[in-house]
């Protein structure tokens, strides 16, 4: 012990010698352990949101993949796909899934990732990749023909399930869908989150609180001009900023525009009944360059535009993607 206090008035002289012959080694250090405090508050936030918000579906293992699900009412089944960065409880608090199964028999996702789904990180999950997911899927589920719905990214996916799996897709419902590559902003932010190993220090260190700070100048945009309704308080905030949906809505802007690029080229392909929806105040994306253009490209398509709406139209106006269900499905029957 005699020699041990001996040697600490070096040892703190040495530190102190390093700190001014080496400022760069405190910022360092402390930057490391800034990093190390916030991934740990973010774990902890996760945990309590996973606590605060248990899975109110079902699961089911496709390939590997545990996947959540919420099933509701009887009759033609109707699958729901939510947008990038959202789950299950979107079309929850919307009111669509409770609207939906007094006719039909819903089926609506966590897609992989989000809410109590798992994201394998030994697949990159395009489109494509979820459409052949869903598709197995559905089919453990007994369901081999249904109307589709996709909203925002979820509308690449009901394309892509459309394009790969035409038998399975009886009519379509492609609501404020990202159709056609054109310069995002979103897109490049992601770019750098999305980086495998550098994206999940950034998504388990900075994004969440970045997220939590940008969220009302999100909603403003994704809401605009309406604001966000009483009813979307039940979405639960704490779970979409949890690291790992945060890295997986990362990945899924990185891919929206290769996406709509391979995409693009696949269009004519629909032949199915399929009602394209869009608010006309749509802040997020042009639906003249997207759901305009979509429409004039699949024949058989018709288009609604909602005035006043922006791109959450299922929450604006649920009524009126409830009506677009209804003809899409309408139209199968003749």
């Amino acid at each position: 012990m005699t020699f041990q206090h001996a040697r600490f008035p070096s040892f703190i002289s040495d530190c102190v010698f390093a700190v001014r012959r080496y400022p760069a080694l405190t910022t360092v250090a402390g930057a490391a352990t800034l990093m190390a405090g916030a991934a740990l508050i973010n774990r902890q936030l996760a945990k309590k949101a996973d606590r605060d918000n248990p899975p109110q579906g079902q699961f089911i293992e496709v390939g590997g993949v545990r996947l959540h699900y919420v099933e509701r009412g009887n009759g033609r089944p109707l699958v729901l796909f939510h947008g990038n960065g959202s789950m299950i409880q979107d079309f929850e608090s919307s009111g669509l899934i409770d609207r939906a199964a007094e006719n039909y028999r819903v089926i609506v996702f966590d897609r992989p990732g989000f809410g109590h789904s798992l994201r394998p990180r030994n697949a990159v999950w395009t489109a494509e990749a979820q459409a052949n997911l869903f598709k197995e899927a559905l089919s453990q589920l007994s369901v081999h023909r249904a109307v589709v719905l996709g909203h925002s990214w979820g509308a690449s996916v009901a394309v892509a399930l459309a394009v790969r799996h035409p038998s399975l897709v009886e009519a379509l419902v492609l609501a404020s869908g990202y159709y056609f590559p054109t310069a995002r902003s979103d897109a490049a932010a992601s770019l750098v989150p999305a980086i495998p190993g550098f994206g999940d220090i950034i998504s388990y260190t900075a994004s969440p609180i970045l997220g939590r700070f940008m969220w009302p100048a999100m909603l403003r945009k994704l809401f605009g001009p309406q604001s966000a309704p009483e009813k979307f308080a039940g979405f639960p905030r704490e779970m979409a900023l949890r690291p790992g949906q945060m890295r997986a809505s990362a990945a899924e802007a990185a891919l929206m525009i290769p996406g709509a690029f391979a995409a693009a080229k696949t269009y004519n392909e629909l032949k199915m009944p399929t009602i394209i929806i869009g608010g006309e105040e749509d802040r997020l994306i042009d639906i003249n360059k997207q759901s305009v253009r979509l429409h004039e490209e699949v024949k058989q398509s018709k288009l609604y535009r909602i005035a006043g709406a922006g791109h959450m139209i299922h929450q604006s106006a649920m009524p009126d993607v409830m009506a677009a269900i209804d003809e899409a499905a309408a139209q199968t029957l003749h």
